[in-house]
Formats: C-alpha cells, sequence, structure tokens
C-alpha cells in the first residue's frame, strides 16, 4: 500500500496525445505505480481498450483543453516536470523527483510545446539519441520514481 504522506503525490499526463492506445497504457501504467490521477491536455479522452484494469473509473482522471488552463490548476505546491529530449534537461539516472509533482508528456511525433517546456520546473530526459514512446516514457519515470525516495521542494 502507497502512504501519501511518505511518497508524496503525483500525477501524469499527455500534451496532445496521438494514439488513443498510448493513453490507456500509460493510465495502465500509472494505476499500477501509484499515480494519485491522469489527465489529457488537448485531445479529449474516449474510452480505450487497452485500459483493461479501468483506470479512469479508480483514479481522478483530469481533461484541458489548453496548456494555459492545465497550467492554472496545477496543484498548490506542485513541481511540473516535463519529459523531453531538451538541451537543459537532467538525466532521468540524476533526477531526485519531487514530494510533489506532475510529469508532463509531450505528443508522440511533436513532443512538449515551447510553452510546456518554458514553465516546467524542471525537464528529464533519457540515455537515448531517439524519442521513446510516450507510454514507455511514461512508465520509465514512474518506476525511476517508485526506485527513489522523493524530496521535498
Amino acid at each position: 500500500m502507497v502512504n501519501n504522506l511518505e511518497q508524496g503525490y503525483f500525477g501524469i499526463g499527455i500534451l496532445n496525445g496521438k494514439t488513443p492506445e498510448n493513453l490507456g497504457v500509460l493510465w495502465r501504467s500509472a494505476q499500477n505505480m501509484g499515480a494519485s490521477f491522469i489527465y489529457t491536455i488537448g485531445n479529449r479522452y474516449a474510452k480505450q481498450a487497452c485500459d483493461t484494469h479501468k483506470a479512469v473509473g479508480a483514479m481522478p482522471y483530469f481533461h484541458y483543453d489548453t496548456f494555459e488552463a492545465f497550467y492554472e490548476h496545477l496543484p498548490k505546491s506542485a513541481v511540473l516536470v516535463g519529459v523531453e529530449l531538451e538541451e537543459r534537461a537532467i538525466s532521468l539516472e540524476n533526477f531526485e523527483h519531487p514530494k510533489r509533482c506532475v510529469y508532463l508528456l509531450g505528443a508522440e511525433d511533436h513532443g512538449l510545446s515551447n510553452l510546456a517546456i518554458e514553465k516546467s520546473h524542471f525537464l528529464v530526459k533519457f540515455k537515448s539519441t531517439l524519442s521513446l514512446n510516450v507510454a514507455v516514457a511514461g512508465s520509465i519515470v514512474m518506476y525511476d520514481r517508485g526506485t527513489k525516495t522523493p524530496i521535498n521542494l
């Protein structure tokens, strides 16, 4: 059982996700790895056949039409962590996860928007030269969080 008083909380979501299959896979991982909530920005959710554990019924799901609306509704004291192959991004292996954070993944074909990159408190990246599937990337981030002790920021 996850103790949120010790681990804090985290949410994970996708900005303008391209395929519904990736949403379902990410949500299934989020439910299994202790996410407190899931969300989408841009493209709307529709029931996903690959969300076999019915994560949307098991945890809060939020949808925002724009990045600005999402950013305006970040939980108080939460840190926004963008996942992006970007020059100033910290290698995931060296990243200390905030106790209270929201992870943001970009679309499979375009990544995060310039505004999302600018507004992220931290950016993390993987040791890879090419981008990863968005559901895989999100699952790796959540697994990494689970293997480390989140810190207060």
